[in-house]
């Protein structure tokens, strides 16, 4: 044994723990191309944002560049008016519906194809993941109809009832792994100590199951804030739109002024940004567990 090795010995057996192995550095192309894929990916957003500060006549004379010098009119007359609030109000109405509402019925269709033994459960299962199979694309001119005949057509309802429905398959195939997790003697010492079934639902499964549920309201929500489609062919009426149908709107009205609209968009994207760069851990974190379990 060297006279190194020795050292290195004496050192661990001092700090009474194993060095951590350091991570080598990957190859410098890797990092080349990840910065490139960045950078194509957030300049649209940087163009956008930094569009807003400028005017038009700055965009027509030169497209590409700086504000020279930063306009801040453009942001302030959206949110001083009140067709962005109304947008925001709408979105926020649907999404959190859409969230309730896709949560409690996928809980509860999840634990009952977790934990109860019936037949049909495989098939009942298969059924609902083979609704990831159809998009709403696909779906939307027979939804439309369906729609139109339960008289929801220009309302938010007509818009949040559907999303919980193409939501459901995802927070099902999710919630259903956390579920079987929880051990069964769980189950059984809750009943032994006179626990219903419904309250070892309310006060068993569903704390022991909440990164799962957190994972799947979050995803329910972004994709009900950034739902287009759907709101195209229900809503009509400008007071009902929701803020990506209200974008589409808002630049069509106002095309001429250009600086504004990109001022609009870029407040329309700063809601999505922010929830999802929060809650981005939650969403790694519920997905493993899924797959773990």
């Amino acid at each position: 044994m060297t006279a190194t090795s020795v050292l290195v010995t004496q050192r661990k057996a001092r700090s009474g723990r194993a060095a951590k192995p350091r991570l080598p550095w990957a190859n410098p192309a890797v990092y080349f191309v990840a910065l490139i894929a960045v950078g194509l990916m957030l300049a649209p957003i940087a163009y956008i944002i930094t569009g807003g500060f400028r005017t038009n006549a700055q965009i027509t004379t030169d497209p590409s560049g700086f504000p020279q010098p930063w306009v801040v009119s453009n942001y302030l007359d959206v949110l001083t008016g009140s067709v962005f609030w109304r947008l925001v109000g709408n979105s926020t109405i649907v999404a959190l519906a859409t969230t309730v509402g896709t949560v409690a019925l996928g809980l509860m269709a999840a634990y009952v194809l977790a934990r109860y033994r019936f037949a049909g459960r495989g098939v009942l299962y298969a059924f609902f993941a083979a609704g990831l199979m159809f998009p709403l694309t696909v779906a939307i001119t027979p939804l439309y109809i369906v729609v139109r005949s339960l008289g929801l057509m220009n309302s938010l309802g007509g818009v949040i009832l559907p999303q919980i429905a193409f939501a459901l398959p995802t927070t099902i195939i999710i919630l259903v792994p956390f579920l079987r997790a929880i051990p069964d003697e769980i189950q059984e010492a809750a009943f032994i100590d006179g626990c219903s079934r419904i309250g070892f639902f309310w006060r068993m499964v569903l704390p022991l199951s909440l990164p799962g549920v957190i994972t799947t309201g979050i995803l329910a929500f972004i994709g009900s804030w950034n739902g287009y489609l759907l709101p195209l062919f229900i809503l009509n009426d400008d007071a009902a739109f929701t803020l990506p149908l209200g974008v589409q709107s808002f630049a069509s009205q106002y095309s001429v002024d250009t600086a504004k609209v990109l001022a609009f968009t870029s407040l329309s994207m700063i809601p999505a940004l922010i929830f999802f760069s929060l809650f981005e851990r939650r969403i790694v974190g519920g997905l493993t567990g899924a797959v773990k379990g």
